[in-house]
């Protein structure tokens, strides 16, 4: 009988009579679903067939996987390292994996189906919205190390789900926060329905028993809004009460708790008005925007979490002979000595002892150029080894380490961050002591003067003055303003950003990744001998083909093949083309080959790289950070306002200097650590400047948090956006200038709102405290405040999404002088 035939991208067998098929690696291929042939499809049209090449040869060959991978993965079977995340019970062993490389639904089902036809495997279950990967196996049939690498062969990377207590302690908040959030909803409308119905207007043939029967529904429906939804309002009340400090808790909850009264009162005796739907309003409102507040501080907390998956989990250590032994970043002591290969991380802060490499420190400095490394030099944690082996001494560790300081940067920047609602507590404040000490006089007054009116009429005070139109003037206009900001690509993060922009008069810009796309590009070839251009570039790119180096990419796919390549960091590479010994790179080391002498670079911009061979020099290649073609357009948007411009970049090339003449920016400064950039934006604020940054890399973190307000791009590190206040999704500049014209209109809008707000409450205590609105008037007026200002809010919605910058106007603006 023969054997089925493997699905290509799944491995399972194919079922008789299935037909999906799809050509991989220019042959026709065979699938077991639909699933797999989308999946496999997807994959082809984005380029990535090279992963089904390296999957082929994995899978044919168990052990194929690289040696440093296969040990760092045993690593997991140690009972100390498992401790952490894996649950054992009995025979029976539960782990909870990060799954890395998720695209579909397709994929769940293949990591499911794959795993669960392992011996040993129980059960395999994968949440597809957190990636997370449930599995319950025999751990003395089959080690972890096994599982982990057979995802890996399937093409995806598989971690310990270790939460950030923090981070899951607000998750656990926020979870609980939206459960009281739709109790209230729910039950409100329900009430809200029993409630109306026993109004007169509505009151048709409406039987006295029945009118009971729905007065005691509205009352058990509004039960679990109050003392659940509602208490964390009441306990606030209270703390504030002890420490005597009012907040809008105190009067949120005397509204509520004088409205359910009444409405109990009225349940049992029949008499006046029912208030159970004014309960479930305030409760939905105020709810919401608790809720809001809550999601943006659970992403600001998770901020630093991230920082922790730069460092690899484990390392090589040195032992006194030399000999390498993996063992876990934990167990890694100061002074100790450890083998970094090329492509590894650097796992902590120390010095090169041996070696000499490339490293990629755009973790620190946002610059994707590796810089020279050798022995004696210092190294930072979480930085890319490129190019060779390196063996540092380690020198710090924990707290003490460059990252660690990043982070303790980031938490005193968010701590000093200016917070506009302490200055809106403080005028709420006062709003409430008035409200109240009037509540409490007029009370007095009618309790003298009529006693059968006194608590009717305070509780219209309390439900006319509750401060529901107030606390949306501000949200439903930035709420509005946000989502036509998303449709123009722009994600704010934290509510102050469109209010903020109308005070910004400086702005600060990172370069790349910002003002330039962040990747070199060959910009010109120059020949200075007998070959062509393009022969020059044929030759070049066969030598760079064999690096790792990100200026390799550059010069494109190569159409001839290098031998005997060799790398000189920081200097340049060495190799045979055709029988030809050539060399690229640096202009000194190129010319050493034939001793001739150092010709004089092209007066252009950019960086230029010589190609030459033992006769001599051959051409030189320019390559250049392309700006964005919308850059001018913004930097001229900027300055139109009147705004300071300033460039605060990592790099320490001319680069920095020439995008700043190019753009007419007004300070330019490269060669900036983290702690320099901030220290700079400091003194800017301390000159009275309010600032707005602009960034993209995880040096720019500890800045996009103390700037005023600032914007990480699309395209940024993960840290980055979850500290800035917006992210520009879209990665467009020519956004930013739609939002300085939003974010004017939004402030205009939130003044009226506020007018509108203060006018109604002003007006409404009089003639409550008079007499001359009952209580279900007041919160009719109440609920028509609220609606005017939501429905003017809503008129921010009328933007059109800002147009394209035009590109050859643009182009115009970046040719070289």
């Amino acid at each position: 009988m023969s054997q089925p035939t493997p699905c290509y991208h799944c491995a399972l067998p194919v079922p008789t009579g299935t037909r999906f098929s799809a050509v991989v690696l220019g042959e026709g291929r065979v699938f077991c679903c639909p699933g797999c042939q989308a999946v496999a499809e997807s994959i082809v049209a984005a380029g990535l067939e090279h992963y089904y090449q390296h999957r082929s040869e994995t899978s044919a060959n168990p052990e194929a996987l690289p040696q440093q991978l296969q040990d760092e993965l045993r690593l997991y079977d140690r009972q100390d390292v498992q401790r952490r995340f894996v649950r054992h019970d009995g025979p029976v062993t539960e782990a909870t994996l990060m799954v890395e490389g998720i695209s579909c639904a397709a994929c769940g089902w293949l990591i499911e189906k794959h795993l669960r036809a392992m011996p040993g495997v129980q059960a395999a279950q994968l949440n597809l919205s957190s990636h997370r990967l449930t599995v319950r196996w025999a751990d003395a049939a089959l080690p972890l190390s096994q599982l982990l690498a057979e995802l890996r062969r399937i093409g995806y990377a598989a971690h310990p789900y270790q939460p950030d207590q923090a981070c899951e302690q607000l998750a656990a908040q926020n979870r609980s926060a939206l459960r009281r959030l739709g109790v209230a909803g729910l039950l409100w409308f329900q009430a809200m329905m029993a409630t109306m119905a026993t109004w007169p207007e509505f009151n048709v043939d409406l039987s006295p028993e029945l009118h009971t029967i729905l007065r005691w529904v509205a009352l058990f429906l509004t039960i679990p809004i109050v003392f659940y939804s509602c208490a964390p309002f009441f306990k606030g009340a209270l703390r504030d009460l002890r420490s005597g400090h009012l907040t809008m808790d105190v009067s949120v909850s005397l509204a509520i708790g004088l409205a359910f009264a009444a409405g109990i009162w009225t349940a049992i005796t029949g008499s006046g008005e029912l208030y159970f739907d004014t309960v479930g309003m305030f409760a939905l409102f105020l709810l919401t925007g608790r809720y809001l507040e809550r999601r943006a501080r659970q992403r600001t907390a998770a901020a630093t979490a991230h920082l922790v998956n730069v460092l690899p989990a484990s390392c090589l250590r040195l032992d006194a002979t030399g000999k390498a032994e993996r063992i876990l970043l934990s167990e890694l002591q100061q002074g100790e000595r450890v083998q970094v290969l090329p492509g590894a991380v650097i796992p902590a802060d120390g010095r090169i002892v041996d070696g000499c490499s490339s490293v990629d420190e755009s973790l620190l400095t946002g610059e994707y150029l590796p810089l020279a490394r050798r022995e004696g030099d210092r190294v930072t944690g979480g930085t890319l080894n490129v190019e060779s082996s390196l063996t540092v001494e380690v020198q710090a560790l924990g707290p003490d380490s460059r990252l660690s300081a990043i982070v303790r940067l980031l938490e005193r920047a968010q701590a000093e961050k200016p917070r506009l609602g302490q200055i809106a507590d403080r005028a709420a404040q006062v709003f409430l002591i008035c409200s109240l000490i009037a509540a409490v006089v007029i009370g007095a007054l009618w309790w003298q003067l009529d006693p059968a009116r006194a608590f009717w009429i305070v509780l219209a005070m309390l439900v006319a003055t509750c401060p529901c139109a107030l606390s949306l003037a501000t949200p439903t206009a930035l709420t509005a303003a946000t989502g036509t900001l998303h449709t123009l690509g722009l994600l704010v993060t934290r509510g102050h950003v469109l209010e903020g922009l109308n005070q910004i008069d400086t702005v600060v810009f990172d370069k790349t990744g910002t003002l330039t796309e962040g990747r070199l590009t060959l910009r010109s070839i120059r020949p200075l001998g007998t070959l062509e251009a393009e022969q020059c570039l044929a030759l070049a790119a066969a030598l760079e083909t064999r690096s790792e180096h990100p200026i390799a990419r550059a010069f494109g796919p190569a159409t001839q093949s290098a031998q005997a390549v060799t790398n000189t960091p920081g200097l340049g590479l060495q190799g045979e083309v055709g029988g030809c010994l050539l060399r690229i790179g640096q202009a000194r080391f190129v010319c050493a080959l034939s001793g001739a002498d150092v010709p004089a670079p092209p007066t252009l911009s950019g960086q230029w790289l010589l190609l030459g061979d033992r006769s001599g020099p051959l051409a030189w290649f320019g390559l250049d950070d392309r700006l964005r073609n919308d850059a001018a357009a913004l930097v001229a948007a900027c300055k139109a306002r009147g705004w300071r411009t300033l460039l605060l970049s990592g790099d320490s090339s001319p680069m920095v200097a020439e995008v700043a003449a190019q753009l007419g920016l007004d300070q330019a400064l490269g060669g900036l650590l983290p702690d320099d950039k901030l220290a700079r934006v400091k003194a800017l604020q301390a000159q009275g400047r309010k600032v707005l940054m602009l960034g993209d890399g995880v040096n720019d973190v500890p800045v996009l948090a103390a700037a005023d307000i600032s914007i990480a791009m699309g395209s940024a590190t993960d840290l980055a956006k979850t500290s800035a206040d917006a992210v520009l999704l879209c990665n467009r500049l020519q956004a930013l200038v739609a939002t300085f014209d939003l974010a004017q209109r939004t402030r205009r809008n939130i003044l009226q709102n506020l007018l509108w707000a203060t006018l109604y409450n002003g007006l409404m205590l009089p003639f409550a405290a008079l007499g001359w609105i009952t209580p279900v008037w007041a919160a009719i007026g109440m609920s028509v405040s609220s609606l005017v200002v939501v429905l003017n809010a809503l008129r921010l919605t009328r933007v059109r999404p800002a147009p394209a910058a035009p590109e050859p106007a643009l182009r115009a603006a970046q040719a070289h002088p």
